[in-house]
């Protein structure tokens, strides 16, 4: 049973309420676009981040970048684009004056792959905001830039 919220509550505890909520939608959100991917396009999200990422990034991305990128370790990602080049999304090329190094970038496939995806994504994460109206949605989403600006 939640408690009923009033004026007298610190702002502190509203504030870890919110977070809380913010938190809950977002792992439902998430767990239902993990599922849809899966059901619908047989990948998973991650793959589904590292198809977004490089079809911003149409000349490719190091490795490294990459990672910086989807803020994840050099390690997550090697495993997910092995795999998206097995499946013809992605192509490696090489780095020139530098045997070691190489861009990923998205293959013509990959790049029509992930407009598919992208395009079912856009009406998953559509459906599950059509509470809002597009003013509050847009209002949302400049106060939360605003406090992500706060954090960097």
């Amino acid at each position: 049973m939640s408690r009923p919220e009033t004026d007298a509550e610190p702002a502190s505890k509203a504030r870890l309420r919110l977070w809380l909520r913010l938190l809950r939608l977002t792992r439902t959100i998430e767990s239902d676009l993990r599922e849809n991917l899966r059901r619908d396009h047989g990948t998973t999200l991650p793959r589904f981040d590292v198809m977004a990422a490089l079809s911003r990034h149409r000349d490719g991305l190091r490795m490294s970048q990459l990672s910086g990128v989807l803020r994840v370790s050099n390690g997550n990602v090697t495993g997910i684009i092995d795999r998206l080049v097995e499946d013809g999304h992605v192509e490696r090329v090489p780095v020139q004056g530098d045997r070691r190094a190489s861009h990923v970038r998205l293959t013509a496939a990959g790049q029509d792959e992930f407009a598919r995806q992208a395009a079912a994504h856009e009406v998953w994460i559509d459906k599950a905001l059509e509470n809002l109206d597009p003013q509050e949605a847009h209002a949302m989403t400049q106060r939360l830039a605003q406090l992500v600006k706060k954090e960097s």
